[in-house]
C-alpha cells in the first residue's frame, strides 16, 4: 500500500480532490497481481473505450460514473459497484462531477 495512511479510519472519497477539467488519481497498490486507484472525474471528463487484462471493478464514491461495458451504457451511482470484464472494451465518463475507486484483478 502507498499514499494512504495506515491504522487510521479514512474516508476513501476525501483522499483525491476535484479539479476543474481534470482527471486526477491516486495510486494505492500497483502490483502484477492487483492495481487499485482512486479518480475524481470533472464533469464531461471521461477515460475512452479500451480493454484491460484484468476484471476491473469501480465502485463510486460520490455522484454518477456513465459506464460504457461493450454495447451497453450503465449509470452507476455512489455506493453502487459494477465489474469491467477483462478483454471486453469500455469506457468510464462523467457527466457530473464523479470519484470513484478502481480494483483491477489480473
Amino acid at each position: 500500500m502507498k499514499n494512504i495512511e495506515k491504522s487510521k479510519i479514512l474516508d476513501m472519497k476525501d483522499l483525491v480532490a476535484y479539479q476543474p477539467g481534470q482527471i486526477v488519481s491516486k495510486t494505492l497498490v500497483q502490483n502484477k497481481a492487483v492495481n487499485i486507484t482512486l479518480f475524481a472525474f470533472a464533469k464531461d471528463e471521461e477515460i475512452s473505450s479500451h480493454e484491460s487484462g484484468g476484471d476491473a471493478m469501480v465502485t463510486v464514491l460520490d455522484g454518477v460514473a456513465g459506464v460504457t461495458i461493450a454495447d451497453e451504457e450503465y449509470a452507476v451511482s455512489a455506493g453502487q459497484t459494477i465489474i469491467m470484464p477483462a478483454g471486453i472494451a469500455h469506457a468510464v465518463m462523467a457527466t457530473e462531477q464523479m470519484k470513484f475507486l478502481l480494483t483491477v484483478v489480473f
